[in-house]
């Protein structure tokens, strides 16, 4: 009784495996931007995400929140976040809208001022998989990624001197 139990354990096991192979290797998994989420993909993702997070060192920032810091926040930001996440007062942009998931507007709404500042950290500093959001180690520095982090921690409350600096440079007329 017992063996015929783990025999029956075991190749259900094996078809579960199997039909999720074929659920991939014969197309049927969406992968195109347009195509609808696989079953539970969003709950799977930001469990996983979280779980990971979780385990990782909780540093307070390495920078203070004050206008010199959010300045140089916003310089970053712009050259290399704005593209994704679109800038204060701003439609998506079409690389954001063409995304998926679509990338958080962090100038609209609560964006992650909700979150923790060692949480963007993380995830300006090692990306995440399969969104679209690179990770910026090597790129920036670790004080320009908690300038970054410490702007759009604070992205609710900035200055109009901040705001400016993330204003889109208008056109030079031509003469």
């Amino acid at each position: 009784m017992v063996k015929g139990l783990i025999w029956g354990i075991l190749i259900g096991a094996l078809l579960v495996i199997g039909g999720i192979f074929f659920y991939f290797a014969t197309g049927r998994a969406p992968v195109a931007v347009t195509a609808p989420e696989m079953p539970f993909e969003h709950k799977m993702a930001h469990m996983a995400l979280d779980a990971y997070l979780k385990k990782l060192p909780h540093p307070a920032p390495q920078v203070p929140a004050d206008e010199k810091n959010l300045l140089e926040g916003a310089k970053v930001y712009k050259e290399n976040c704005a593209v994704c996440h679109g800038l204060p007062g701003q439609s998506p942009t079409a690389i954001g809208e063409g995304m998926a998931p679509r990338p958080p507007q962090l100038f609209k709404g609560t964006g992650v001022t909700d979150d923790e500042e060692w949480e963007s950290y993380w995830k300006i500093e090692g990306g995440i998989r399969m969104t679209g959001m690179p990770g910026f180690k090597g790129s920036l520095t670790e004080t320009q990624i908690w300038q970054a982090t410490v702007l759009v921690k604070n992205a609710d409350k900035i200055s109009a001197t901040v705001r400016a600096e993330l204003t889109p440079s208008s056109a030079v007329p031509a003469k």
